[in-house]
């Protein structure tokens, strides 16, 4: 759900409805920005097809908005602004881009450059080829090591964990087939993972290589411990395992601590009172308490998921809108426009015959 504040718009006399849409959410990005306008329109405008490049800006605090603004004046015929009143983070900001879309197929990108707007043309022709969802893998990823070595154990996480098959979770160039993107608007979720949903919902998906580039400008805004939220809404919000887990371990804990009491009762019956290993029981305990701790917590992002559904509260909250109107939208505006001169009229010949009718009565 989201709520628009207020709207500036340019009317336009017609409006042709394209054929893609590129997504590009923009968070604190002002000094790549620039860079990446004239390599995406670059590559749109050889495309030779209809396109719109749809920025939602996520709140930035530096002069990204004001760039934005700028490129809307000089492109407006293909670009779409959207400026969200707070930093609602990357996939709230990309389900705003689905909402405000045009185009029949979308092209999810990162504004930083680090997936290059070159690699387009290669998911639009795998869904030429009859696929609705396309997903990539980066090659030769030019990220730090931690974050390479993170990402493999997450992958298999959650090959084992779900049902959902990415090569790379990571990567946000993708590509969606309108079907798919309307499956997931209808996901109602706060705390959600687009691509994975999109796995989920499509009846054809496929993966292509892409080149990966360093960040050429700014920062990541993605800490270790985004990296970990991130991970934790995927596991917890496509699988029940972790949960299913722990209960398994539970159960054969209190099956080896009731053959450990057994057998402590046998050893008081046949040996007698004993002082030695009190240290390494105290060691289990401690240990079983450690176990006992981690799946409380795993209990409580489930609980925490199902409290923040229950609040039920915009996933983003639009604060203006930079677009062209199209003909059909002025249209529907005209029937208001006509009725207000009526309106202000008689309003006048309220004010006028009310004193007269006042002195007639007396």
């Amino acid at each position: 759900m989201s709520q628009a504040v207020h709207a500036l718009e340019i009317p336009a006399a017609s409006i042709v409805v394209p054929e893609i849409t590129v997504i590009i959410p923009v968070y604190n990005e002002e000094a790549i920005l620039p860079a990446l306008f004239s390599r995406l329109y670059a590559v749109m405008d050889k495309l030779e097809c209809s396109y719109e490049c749809l920025f939602i800006d996520d709140g930035s605090t530096d002069r990204s908005a004001a760039l934005l603004r700028e490129q809307f004046t000089s492109r407006s015929a293909h670009t779409r602004v959207i400026l969200l009143n707070g930093n609602f983070g990357q996939h709230a900001a990309i389900l705003a881009g689905f909402d405000y879309m045009r185009g029949r197929r979308a092209i999810t990108l990162d504004a930083d450059l680090q997936n290059p707007p070159e690699e387009i043309g290669k998911l639009l022709g795998k869904m030429d080829e009859g696929f609705d969802y396309v997903g990539t893998i980066r090659i030769q990823r030019q990220d730090h090591w931690w974050r390479r070595v993170a990402s493999g154990c997450i992958n298999k996480l959650r090959e084992s964990t779900t049902n959902i098959r990415m090569t790379d979770q990571g990567c946000m160039l993708r590509a969606y087939d309108y079907a798919i993107v309307q499956a997931i608007k209808q996901t109602q979720e706060i705390n959600t993972f687009i691509p994975a949903l999109a796995y989920l919902y499509a009846r054809n998906p496929t993966e292509v290589k892409v080149a990966h580039s360093e960040r050429q400008a700014g920062e990541s805004k993605y800490s270790l411990y985004k990296l970990m939220r991130i991970n934790f809404d995927l596991l917890t919000g496509f699988s029940l395992a972790p949960l299913q887990v722990f209960s398994t371990v539970g159960m054969v804990i209190a099956m080896l601590s009731g053959l450990l009491v057994v057998i402590l009762v046998l050893r008081r019956l046949i040996v007698g009172p004993e002082v030695e290993g009190v240290f390494t029981l105290f060691g289990v305990m401690f240990f079983l308490i450690g176990i006992v701790l981690f799946g409380i917590g795993i209990l409580g992002e489930y609980v925490g998921r199902i409290y923040q559904q229950v609040q039920n509260r915009p996933r983003y909250i639009v604060q203006a809108t930079l677009e062209n109107r199209s003909q059909e939208e002025e249209m529907s505006r005209l029937p208001g426009l006509l009725f207000l001169p009526i309106i202000m009229l008689a309003y006048v010949a309220c004010l006028y015959c009310w004193p007269t009718m006042s002195r007639s009565r007396w």
